[in-house]
């Protein structure tokens, strides 16, 4: 056997089964196995790094959620003080997806050429821009610039993040660590809703500016990613960013390893640009990326969470009650979802999370069609309620935060920011065509809107079935290699 046939034995050896490695009697193989042990011997406790890396990058989380949560509470305000009406505040409102939008354009290719650290600080100096215009808005214009300034900044920060995350997690809590990144969203929006109950706009504004300025801030205390660093040649500062979010005590040598040679067999490949991502190797993570973020989004989310107030009305119930409601179920449910997503695995999860937002809507579509009816008038409203928060929990656990984690572990390096850029694109053109058409649909038929959405969740659980793998336990490079076959060799020794 040659060097580099054996440099790619030990390297596949991870997915190889004890019984596999110990049949070969090389040498080799047995010593991984004994530093395995010793790494996982070594990482008995979470170290303080990776804990404190982790709570810094999803500030960022926390900020999404804040932004896309201010306009709700703040409307009514916002149209008195600056004579705005309906549809200039329409406007304001939309705009931070049209900022997302462009921000996900560069999103990869910043985080690929500056780091994935200096990405999330030149995000939080668009967001803290942002809510400075829109603090100081005497004007419209200046609340759209505002607005559209943060936008970009979340933009960038809903790809950043996670790929941070799951960049310098261990296997066994890359799962866990990630889905943070949609509980802290998840805080955001429910301490904006909250302290948007009790203050005024530009007060709400100044607040956002403050998890901006800690991420900002506590950036520099924190390593960048390993795996970027080995990518662009800084192979003693990834080998210390390693030992650092692993514990000064850890035996990184075996992971050290296999992102270093993964990341050199990488590099024999050509960057691809978003247009280059269209190739058959890459086929299989772009359909599983791209189409888990189309069937997150048209599904119905944002509609239903942005409107969830018109939808209680229509049917009849309290919208002070349903939206209550709806944040003490979202906020328990994201809780489960980090508990259970490196227990459980990601497919589980995602099954169950599509059959619950299925049912939903399934329980929503009949509300309205027995009201449609004038049968069981009564009935009728506390259906809607449980069909929205059985989609609004079944969501939280599973389609919210696991195409963002599956997104940020499929793609190699060496196309991870053109594919994360068009994927976290797509996500924000579905999530802008989904609240633009809303009130359409419900306009149309609230029966017809419900059912359209929940077809959409029934079609997701085939396509979780047939297509998306599990990703739990297994290293970056283990999931990259078996999804995307660079050469012959490699895709043999993954699939062997």
């Amino acid at each position: 056997m040659d060097s580099k046939s054996s440099e790619a034995s030990e390297f596949s050896s991870p997915l190889l089964s004890t019984g596999n490695v110990e049949s070969q009697g090389d040498g080799g193989s047995n010593d991984d196995v004994d530093r395995e042990g010793q790494s996982q011997r070594g990482n008995s406790s979470i170290p303080a790094t990776l804990i404190l890396s982790t709570l810094v990058a999803v500030l960022g989380s926390f900020v999404f959620g804040s932004a896309v949560a201010y306009s709700s509470p703040t409307q009514s305000r916002i149209m008195d003080d600056l004579n705005l009406g309906v549809a200039e505040f329409s406007l304001f409102g939309s705009i931070l997806t049209i900022g997302a939008m462009i921000g996900a354009v560069g999103s990869g290719k910043i985080a690929d050429y500056a780091g994935r650290r200096v990405a999330m600080g030149f995000s939080e100096v668009f967001c803290i821009l942002g809510w400075l215009a829109i603090t100081f808005s005497k004007v419209a214009w200046s609340l759209y610039v505002g607005r559209l300034l943060v936008g970009c900044g979340i933009g960038l920060l809903s790809y950043v993040v996670p790929v941070y995350i799951a960049e310098i997690t261990p296997k066994n809590l890359r799962g866990g660590f990630t889905t943070v990144h949609q509980f802290m969203s998840c805080c955001g929006m429910s301490l904006t809703y909250l302290i948007g109950a009790f203050s005024n706009w530009r007060i709400l504004a100044l607040v956002g500016t403050i998890p901006c300025l800690l991420q900002l801030l506590s950036l520099p205390f924190i390593p960048d990613s390993p795996r970027w660093l080995a990518k662009v040649g800084r192979l003693k500062e990834s080998d210390s960013a390693l030992q650092r979010l692993r514990g000064k005590n850890a035996d990184v040598y075996q992971e050290a390893t296999e992102i270093r040679d993964y990341t050199e067999t990488l590099q024999r490949q050509k960057e691809a640009s978003i247009i280059g991502l269209f190739q058959l190797k890459y086929l299989k993570s772009l359909t599983v990326g791209v189409g888990l973020m189309i069937l997150q989004q048209f599904g119905g989310i944002n509609g239903i969470v942005f409107y969830a107030n018109s939808i209680f009305t229509s049917a009849g119930f309290s919208d002070s009650i349903g939206t209550i409601a709806m944040v003490a179920v979202k906020f328990p449910m994201t809780t489960l979802g980090v508990l259970l997503m490196d227990k459980s695995g990601r497919r589980p999860l995602l099954l169950v999370s599509a059959l619950g937002t299925c049912l939903g809507c399934f329980l929503a579509a009949l509300s309205f069609f027995m009201q449609d009816l004038h049968k069981l008038k009564g009935v009728s409203p506390i259906l809607v309620l449980v069909g929205v928060l059985v989609y609004v929990g079944s969501f939280s656990i599973g389609m919210g935060p696991i195409p963002w984690i599956i997104m940020s572990e499929i793609f190699p390096i060496n196309v991870k920011g053109s594919a994360g850029s068009f994927v976290t694109l797509v996500s924000w053109l579905c999530s802008w065509i989904v609240s633009y058409a809303f009130n359409f649909l419900m306009s149309w038929s609230s029966v017809g809107t419900f059912i359209v959405f929940s077809s959409i969740c029934g079609l997701t659980v085939l396509f979780v079935a047939k297509l998306v793998p599990e990703t739990k336990g297994r290293t970056l490079e283990e999931i990259q290699a078996s999804l995307n076959p660079y050469s012959t060799k490699t895709a043999v020794e993954f699939n062997a």
